[in-house]
């Protein structure tokens, strides 16, 4: 693989607001990716939820057990990496120094993993209050934002010089907008196009929602009347958001304003290939969504898969 494919796979795991810039992908990343397999193997009874991107490697978190199973994209063939804690592993994004960082689920914590050799590098515990479920995870230029479905609040682990891991995370309470409902709340996080603040998906109402780093103030992306119903993760592109909508075996494409206060759905991409896709991430011209197959009892054969379509 050429250097300039190694950087532009890279670029598709990094968030804007490290990069400062989004950038389409070139002619050459994108006929690459098109001999890619469109469908990648998990192991049976795998549980997959969350996904991260880094050059030609996509990183899957287990429910099951927190194992951490890294596939390569030219191939298909993977293996696990980082043996996990015995709670979930869901969302989870990589950096430009190799290190992923996973949202724990009902255990509460999130921790940070070294790509090259899957062991971890730090690990912090968000709350010890039950119920809680750590969901998702963002990337910012100065902190890293979890999540927690089970909690009104948002976790920030704030990133000192050269991305220096801090030793504890700060929790922040969500107000304004957002109201505390039964089932599954904050869940998918993204930044805003201009990074100036935080968006997430509250599954339980549809609503995504603009959310202040600093009061954890949100306020209500209008969207026309549209709702992200069972929205699930996010990936933002430019001034594109794409947001799984998990039992609905969809994906809303939505244009928004830079500010990310108000937007409208452009598309919505579908495939025939998925069973309840849960997060995404890019590569050249491709999602990629692993099937958490929700709608099937999980056993220890169950297969799972990953669906690639292009964006």
């Amino acid at each position: 693989m050429s250097h300039l494919v190694r950087r532009l796979a890279v670029l598709a795991g990094v968030p804007a607001l490290l990069l400062g810039l989004v950038s389409a992908p070139t002619a050459t990343a994108t006929s690459q990716t098109t001999s890619f397999p469109a469908r990648i193997e998990l192991p049976a009874g795998f549980q997959p939820e969350g996904i991260a991107i880094a050059r030609s490697t996509a990183y899957f978190g287990s429910r099951a057990n927190g194992d951490i199973y890294a596939a390569d994209l030219r191939t298909g063939t993977g293996k696990v990496l980082s043996p996990g804690p015995g709670t979930g592993s869901l969302g989870m994004k990589v950096d430009q120094q190799g290190r992923l960082f996973v949202a724990g689920a009902a255990g509460g914590n999130g921790r940070v993993i070294d790509t090259r050799t899957g062991k971890a590098l730090a690990s912090y515990t968000f709350t010890t209050t039950t119920p809680t479920f750590v969901n998702d995870v963002v990337l910012g230029k100065d902190a890293a934002w979890f999540t927690d479905s089970q909690r009104p609040v948002f976790y920030k682990l704030p990133l000192g010089r050269h991305g220096k891991l801090p030793a504890e995370a700060e929790t922040i309470p969500l107000t304004g907008d957002y109201e505390h409902k039964p089932g599954n709340n904050g869940n998918g996080i993204a930044l805003t196009p201009d990074g100036s603040a935080l968006i997430i998906v509250q599954s339980s109402t549809g609503f995504l929602l603009r959310v202040d780093t600093k009061t954890g103030v949100a306020r209500r992306i209008d969207l026309g009347g549209a709702l992200m119903t069972n929205g699930d993760g996010l990936l933002l592109s430019g001034r594109t958001l794409y947001v799984v909508q998990n039992r609905l075996n969809k994906i809303a494409v939505v244009g928004l304003d830079q500010a990310a206060t108000k937007g409208s759905v452009l598309r919505e991409i579908t495939s025939t290939d998925f069973d309840v896709p849960t997060t995404a991430a890019a590569f050249g011209n491709r999602l990629y969504l692993p099937n958490a197959r929700f709608t099937t009892p999980p056993t220890a054969t169950t297969p799972y898969w990953v669906t690639a379509v292009q964006r």
